[in-house]
């Protein structure tokens, strides 16, 4: 019973992440279809994904600091995500939406366990950078320390990852709610606000490195 359970969860969230706007449409139509493991599986891999590349944006300077950007990276980025939630809900809903909270919630999480995995997708590319980029690099007129030049690999990396869960939350929406025309990206653009501040507190950028700060 419990190893077919966990077997139709991982398909699920097989579905998830690989088609985002039919799971959502299946829970928004057919009511609670989901168990409460798919929820913590998305949830995870969410997790997974800021936990594992918060630690290869530390590889530079030693263990301690890898994990302590694993660490840092996963409350940074659930903050940002659980301060904005309740607004997406209540602002959507004012803008004219008939969409459930737990519709509303499930699209946020697909959205941001995208995220996480594309995250994950992208740490070959950050390591590489950080493992082969010489002391200093030499592009054009332009000179960058080494660090300074993974500095600028890993703000590529975020900028691509957000460009691209804004285009999945975007196509959820419009599946969940065809007749609107407008979907409600400022959600995306407040986390990552609340995730770019919390984001240079804790120094995970380090941007020390461009000698600009």
């Amino acid at each position: 019973m419990f190893r077919e359970r966990l077997r139709a969860s991982a398909a699920q969230v097989g579905v998830a992440l690989n088609e985002p706007e039919t799971f959502a449409l299946h829970w928004h139509r057919q009511g609670t279809p989901y168990p409460w493991s798919v929820f913590a599986a998305l949830t995870l891999t969410a997790i997974l994904g800021t936990t594992t590349y918060g630690m290869v944006m530390g590889l530079l300077a030693g263990p301690q600091r890898m994990f302590a950007g694993g660490l840092f990276c996963t409350v940074a980025a659930g903050t940002a995500w659980g301060l904005a939630l309740p607004a997406l809900y209540i602002l959507n809903s004012f803008s004219g939406s008939r969409l459930r909270a737990s519709t509303t919630f499930l699209a946020a999480l697909v959205t941001t366990s995208w995220g996480g995995l594309a995250m994950i997708a992208s740490i070959p590319i950050a390591w590489f950078f950080t493992a082969a980029l010489p002391e200093e690099v030499h592009l054009f007129t332009l000179h960058f320390s080494g660090p300074a030049a993974v500095l600028i690999v890993h703000l590529i990396v975020f900028t691509g990852v957000g460009i691209a869960m804004c285009d999945v939350f975007r196509r959820v929406m419009q599946a969940l709610e065809p007749e609107r025309r407008q979907w409600p990206l400022w959600w995306l653009m407040l986390v990552a606000a609340i995730g770019a501040e919390l984001f240079y507190q804790f120094d995970l950028f380090q941007f020390a490195a461009l000698g600009w700060f």
